[in-house]
């Protein structure tokens, strides 16, 4: 077989059992920012 014919089996299988392989999922858990609080208006500028 030519180099062409083996480098293209070569990656099907690699594509192949890489589609195979079991996927282990990661949770992520994320913190939600604290929400604050608009300032109140005081009828001056400062």
């Amino acid at each position: 077989m030519s180099k062409t014919v083996k480098s293209v089996l070569a990656l099907g299988l690699v594509a192949f059992l890489a589609a195979c392989a079991e996927k282990e999922e990661a949770y992520v858990v994320v913190e939600p920012e604290p929400i604050s609080q608009e300032p109140v208006y005081t009828g001056k500028y400062k």
